[in-house]
């Protein structure tokens, strides 16, 4: 069986890590870049929500969130109607950084892709979706204390 996920993660990996070098001058490191794009496309999405998005636990989306209010690149709000739910949103701080972080995101996916058909990008997308879809059953069990059996 062809290595498959060992390819993307070697993608994933090396991509974060331009992109923590890259992104140092705005304090940005260790994925924090990843919730600042959701957020700011997705101004008032819940903690919950973000983490499910990104794929990654309750915990670790805690943190990052915390460390991004700190630095000054969100704020937390309440929900109108119940005041327990917390919605993000970007700060001006965040909004002047966005933009680069598109572009920086459009950039590394044009990289990715070059030398391939408009055909092929789409597949290739279409598979990948195919293919988180299928993860995404076993994260979510996993997640809610299960484990698999191999």
């Amino acid at each position: 069986m062809k290595e498959i996920l060992h390819e993307i993660g070697m993608i994933a990996r090396a991509l974060d890590s331009i992109s923590n070098i890259e992104f140092k001058e705005y304090n940005l490191t260790k994925g924090q870049y990843l919730y600042l794009v959701r957020i700011c496309e997705n101004p008032g999405i819940i903690q919950e929500k973000l983490a499910e998005m990104i794929k990654v636990d309750r915990t670790t989306a805690a943190r990052a969130i915390q460390k991004l209010e700190i630095q000054g690149f969100i704020e937390k709000r309440d929900d109108e109607i119940n005041k327990k739910i917390k919605k993000l949103f970007p700060t001006d701080k965040a909004k002047n950084v966005y933009p680069f972080l598109k572009r920086e995101g459009e950039y590394s996916n044009k990289v990715a892709l070059s030398g391939l058909s408009p055909e092929e990008t789409e597949t290739i997308f279409q598979l990948l979706q195919r293919v988180r879809k299928n993860i995404e059953v076993d994260w979510d069990f996993v997640k809610k204390g299960n484990k698999r059996d191999y």
